[in-house]
């Protein structure tokens, strides 16, 4: 009778995780996306509210673009979205820029000027 064969050895244990992302010379690291300037921050905002809006009721905006009363159609969607981005970017960036109707104009009525 023949001997069993030996056992198969252990899997070499997982590598050691890897440290942070080090620093640059001089100074800490920082995520690029969190030291974004108000504008820009306000701006991706402002197009990411609005594109939801589209995603979630593509039909209903078809119809609105069709017969002429999108404006209508989404007052309460556009109300919430608003009262978000102001919340988030401040009642100043809010009031004082054009970001949330371009993009209500650029997004939801596809380039048309319906909001102002």
């Amino acid at each position: 009778m023949e001997p069993a064969p030996a056992p198969a050895p252990p899997p070499p244990p997982p590598p050691a995780p890897t440290a942070e992302p080090s620093a640059p010379a001089g100074g800490r690291f920082t995520n690029p996306f969190l030291q974004q300037d108000p504008a820009t921050r306000a701006r991706r905002l402002a197009r990411a509210l609005v594109s939801d809006l589209v995603v979630y009721h593509p039909e209903k905006r078809q119809r609105g673009l069709a017969e002429g009363n999108l404006k209508e159609l989404f007052g309460e969607e556009i109300r919430k979205s608003w009262e978000e981005y102001t919340e988030q970017v401040g009642e100043e960036v809010a009031r004082t820029t054009p970001y949330f109707t371009d993009a209500l104009n650029e997004i939801l009525a596809e380039g048309r000027t319906l909001f102002g």
